[in-house]
């Protein structure tokens, strides 16, 4: 199994109680020591979790956080994005920003991305995506 970079949607089905996404988390984590997410991911959970002034979650989502890896954008990242940008905005596929940023720090630390949206983002050229939500 390679390594991975848990995106938005599928740490949320984690947070739900998802089954099949759990059996993937405990598959990978016998493995790997710690689970990957994109600093995009920490935001994007964090602030939804802050508007709905869900405390206990908050505290869940952070020592989940703790016990795990954040990766930064970093220059090679948003190099990365920034191509992936261009390229999908020529042949009139864009997805959002977000997602560019977050299949570039995937790309950048060569992990494949776990996400229930395979459809915008086997869109990037080169982008190893993988769907837990399913058996």
């Amino acid at each position: 199994m390679k390594p991975a970079l848990i995106d938005t949607d599928i740490l949320s089905l984690f947070f739900r109680n998802d089954l099949a996404v759990i059996e993937h988390f405990r598959e990978y984590l016998q493995e790997y020591a710690r689970m990957n997410i994109s600093i995009l991911t920490f935001y994007e959970i964090l602030s939804g979790l802050k508007h709905r002034d869900a405390l206990k979650q908050i505290d869940m989502f952070c020592e989940f956080v703790n016990n795990n890896k954040v990766l930064p954008l970093t220059e090679k990242s948003v190099e990365i994005s920034s191509g992936i940008y261009a390229a999908l905005r020529k042949t009139g596929n864009q997805i959002d920003d977000i997602d560019i940023l977050i299949a570039g720090v995937a790309l950048a630390h060569d992990l494949v991305l776990v996400t229930h949206n395979v459809h915008h983002f086997n869109r990037i050229e080169g982008l190893e995506v993988l769907d837990w939500s399913t058996s």
